[in-house]
């Protein structure tokens, strides 16, 4: 019986420690794009972008629509080390990596066939209430396109 005690309480001491570890971190929530203070050029946008704790890891669940307006999802579970984690959903990307660059900053990249098609910075302000993403890509064309995307936390 003073085993199983001991295991229960082992697991909720990990359990717990997750959560302070999500609690603290800034990124997490769920996120609207406010598109009144973004700057985006084309139809393609995400919409909901959802940071949520997965044991050890974290899941980033993202709802937007494609550049012909369709709807579009995309989920990531990994670390915030610099190391490539599978995407699935996402339209061109086999891998996408976040690494924490700050308390508030996280630099990402998504990569096809090993190569960084989509890089940018993600910030959290100051009070935790919005987080700018600033992205870079080429399109479909050769042509550099930036967009900056603001959301608000929900």
């Amino acid at each position: 019986m003073r085993k199983r005690a001991w295991i229960i309480s082992v697991a909720l001491l990990f359990v717990a420690a997750a959560a302070v570890v999500a609690a603290d971190n800034p990124h997490m929530g769920t996120w609207k794009l406010n598109e009144a203070k973004s700057k985006i050029t084309g139809k393609a946008k995400n919409t909901k972008v959802v940071y949520e704790a997965a044991g050890d890891s974290v899941k980033v669940t993202v709802d937007g629509v494609d550049a012909d307006e369709k709807p579009s999802h995309n989920e990531w579970t990994g670390k915030f080390d610099g190391k490539d984690y599978p995407v699935t959903g996402a339209a061109a990307g086999e891998t996408r990596s976040y690494k924490k660059l700050s308390a508030t900053t996280l630099s990402l990249a998504d990569k096809k066939d090993g190569k960084v098609y989509i890089s940018g910075k993600i910030t959290v302000s100051a009070d935790g209430k919005s987080r700018t993403v600033s992205i870079s890509t080429t399109d479909s064309k050769g042509k550099k396109v930036s967009n900056t995307y603001v959301y608000d936390k929900e």
